[in-house]
């Protein structure tokens, strides 16, 4: 089921493996152009361009390349993906230092195999012009400059890794991939309090149907 919601395409072909998941999300502006949410490991370029070509999309169709955080299932295809389509990509301004490579990132998983400069970087509560008009949100915790975006007329809530979807239950990521678990508590008790239908999350799920729901269990239990 590629196209999950109106205009929201979960690309297909991305996954190193049946037991994981790594959901890159192609999501239809207002006009003619798509966003791209993360780029997934490296070599997952060959599979969005394939599914491009399947929904009849020029890779030029893609604008905006937007980062949810550095680490490399969401920054391994980046620099193909940029060469490919000639789009922007964003991230938040802590991020696009350790995506860069400078300085490395020494928490824990893996940092991008090579530096790729990010054209946009933006703070917590930026708007950005990209899939219908989302709000940047700095979510720290995963990662210090782990970013989720929110799409507040749909409730589309891009979370990346802050949270992981087991069945229909939200959790948050687990504590050994985590830089600072309390700070990714607070992150989700923030993101608790906005109005989400969908939680479109990059492990695991999306929940398309009242995904903060699940949001608000976990952050009670937290």
């Amino acid at each position: 089921m590629p196209e999950i919601l109106p205009g929201v395409h979960l690309v297909e072909g991305v996954d190193p493996s049946p037991d994981f998941s790594t959901h890159v999300y192609l999501v239809k502006d207002k006009g003619a152009s798509w966003t791209l949410i993360d780029t997934g490991l490296p070599g997952a370029s060959t599979a969005i361009l394939a599914y491009m070509a399947k929904i009849k999309l020029e890779p030029t169709a893609v604008k905006k390349i937007l980062v949810t955080h550095l680490h490399r299932d969401h920054t391994g295809s980046l620099k193909v993906m940029l060469e490919k389509t000639h789009a922007r990509s964003f991230a938040h301004w802590i991020e696009a230092a350790y995506i860069a490579l400078d300085p490395k990132y020494d928490g824990p998983g893996s940092p991008p195999a090579e530096p790729v400069i990010v054209d946009e970087a933006f703070k917590d509560g930026d708007p950005i012009d990209a899939a219908g008009g989302l709000i940047a949100y700095h979510t720290p915790g995963h990662t210090p400059g782990h970013s989720s975006f929110y799409q507040p007329e749909r409730k589309l809530l891009f979370s990346g890794d802050l949270f992981f979807v087991d069945g229909t239950n939200a959790t948050l990521t687990p504590p050994e991939y985590t830089f600072h678990t309390p700070t990714a508590k607070i992150s989700a008790r923030r993101m608790g309090r906005l109005s989400v239908d969908s939680l479109l999350t990059y492990h695991g799920g999306p929940i398309l149907k009242n995904g903060g729901g699940a949001v608000r269990a976990l952050t009670q239990k937290l």
